[in-house]
């Protein structure tokens, strides 16, 4: 079953090519829950298999990524906390969670917008506070771009010294970040819930 889904995944993404790279970047960093590891991942294999540029994928994830931030950080930017507040519930940001993204990036400032890219469950979020704060957008595309870079090169690394046995491999990558990403967000919760106990 599982290997079934992993060659529908990879098939998926070699037909879809750079611009569905870059598509579903674009959904993963805006505020569609769009696992990246199903994406770059797979991309990642291909690559390796000369099926595909690791540059150009590189490219197209990167891009999805930075693209998908400014449309977080435009909406807040020109529309304002109401839109939140308004549409927020229907993709899963109540009020409690922006006033948690807003205070992270009140307390860790501008430099958060590069870091928060490599923590999964925040990295998608952090653009709303940014566009709130109106930071600059130059600073905030270079910190933005700086921390989806190494994320995508990571999970497209994962793929392509992965890929000499496919079905398989993918299926342990996929997995293992998946965990990996479950157990940063499960740490960042017990750490808040100790602080918030103290």
């Amino acid at each position: 079953m599982f290997h079934t889904i992993i060659d529908s995944i990879v098939s998926y993404v070699s037909a879809w090519g750079y611009f569905g790279i870059f598509s579903m970047m674009f959904l993963e960093s805006s505020f569609f829950p769009f696992p990246s590891e199903i994406v770059m991942i797979p991309a990642g294999y291909l690559a390796s298999k000369g099926e595909m540029s690791l540059v150009l994928a590189f490219l197209a994830g990167s891009g999805g990524s930075l693209a998908g931030a400014l449309f977080n950080y435009y909406l807040c930017f020109f529309f304002g906390r109401s839109l939140i507040e308004r549409y927020g519930k229907f993709i899963g940001i109540t009020e409690a969670k922006m006033q948690k993204f807003e205070a992270f990036f009140n307390k860790h400032g501008e430099i958060s917008t590069f870091n928060c890219r490599l923590i999964p469950g925040i990295r998608q979020y952090i653009s709303l506070p940014a566009g709130l704060a109106k930071m600059n957008v130059f600073k905030f595309s270079l910190f933005t771009t700086l921390g989806a870079s190494i994320w995508v090169a990571i999970l497209l690394g994962v793929g392509y010294f992965l890929g000499s046995n496919p079905p398989k491999n993918i299926i342990y990558a996929i997995s293992i970040m998946l965990v990996l990403s479950v157990l940063i967000l499960t740490f960042i919760y017990v750490k808040k819930q100790n602080r918030s106990a103290a």
